[in-house]
């Protein structure tokens, strides 16, 4: 159920100009993969960017004091490593490993190419005091692995 109110969130924020989804305690892990990689397969709507953005607001405290500022989230998801996942044709979430605090996913996507790649997301749950406390937010993602060639 929590899913379909994902989704229909997604549906809903990608036909207005809403605002962007913020990190709260009540979205579940999976949920926040999800909203991560619809953002990013429709990463230019409503806006340049929008997707990459959205990405970054459930990017986990520290993930952000490794990655940097926005404007260098920004420039990093347009690299070899990354670019693939921006405005990629279908993703796939499978569920690796829950911990109680930490859950491990495996990413599989189609890219814009037909390319099928694999990513290791992690989440994790905020336990420090402040405005994500018990929010899941992505602490990792993998550099892309190879899983098929374009047809």
């Amino acid at each position: 159920m929590r899913f379909l109110i994902t989704l229909l969130i997604l549906f809903l924020t990608k036909f207005t100009l809403a605002e962007t989804i913020k990190p709260n305690s009540n979205l579940l892990p999976e949920e926040v993969v999800s909203i991560q990689l619809s953002a990013l397969q429709n990463n230019n709507t409503p806006f340049k960017d929008a997707g990459i953005e959205q990405t970054w607001e459930f990017a986990h405290p520290y993930n952000r004091k490794y990655t940097g500022p926005l404007s260098n989230f920004i420039s990093m998801m347009y690299t070899d490593s990354y670019s693939m996942i921006l405005d990629h044709i279908e993703h796939t979430i499978i569920l690796i490993n829950n911990y109680e605090k930490q859950v491990f996913f495996f990413v599989e996507i189609i890219d814009s190419q037909g390319v099928k790649l694999g990513f290791k997301w992690i989440v994790e749950q905020v336990l420090d005091e402040g405005k994500y406390k018990n929010c899941w937010m992505t602490i990792s993602v993998s550099q892309p692995i190879r899983l098929s060639h374009s047809t």
